[in-house]
């Protein structure tokens, strides 16, 4: 996966972290059989510029712990007919995700677990939301997008 990531809260995710996020998406890309030339970024931010991004773009004035923007990969100066060995060497680019150092600090001392837990969470949260799966749809998918969060955390070993 080709992952950016950025740290605009300058002192809020040591490199620690930042190794945590690129190998749990790299799992969580892996779970789900992405191809290797998947596009995405995460951003870590404090609370105040994440309701900023709320309230710009989601008219919601509030900090919450992640974002993810979800980018549609449709270009129209491709050529229409394509093959599949065309399809397959273009880059995916799936989104972006914001996370919001300041409510995992939050929420990892009020559930009790490590921060790492809580981070990969999040990151892993909003990383299948870019992958079209969301909890706020209907109860099923609910089921089905909690499930396999767990399922990934798990199994990378970022457990409860």
């Amino acid at each position: 996966m080709d992952l950016a990531i950025y740290d605009q809260t300058l002192d809020g995710v040591t490199e620690e972290h930042l190794k945590l996020v690129q190998d749990v998406l790299e799992f969580a890309g892996s779970y789900l059989k992405l191809p290797d030339n998947t596009e995405m970024s995460v951003t870590f931010v404090n609370n105040d510029e994440i309701q900023r991004i709320n309230r710009e773009y989601r008219d919601l004035d509030r900090s919450t712990d992640v974002i993810s923007f979800a980018l549609e990969d449709d270009d129209d100066d491709l050529p229409i007919i394509m093959d599949d060995e065309m399809t397959a060497e273009l880059p995916k680019n799936i989104g972006d995700i914001f996370v919001s150092v300041d409510k995992v600090q939050e929420q990892s001392e009020f559930l009790e677990h490590s921060f790492e837990r809580e981070l990969g969470f999040l990151v892993v949260h909003g990383f299948l939301h870019l992958n079209n799966y969301d909890h706020m749809r209907s109860p099923e998918d609910e089921r089905v997008m909690f499930k396999l969060q767990r399922e990934i955390l798990d199994d990378f070993g970022l457990t409860r």
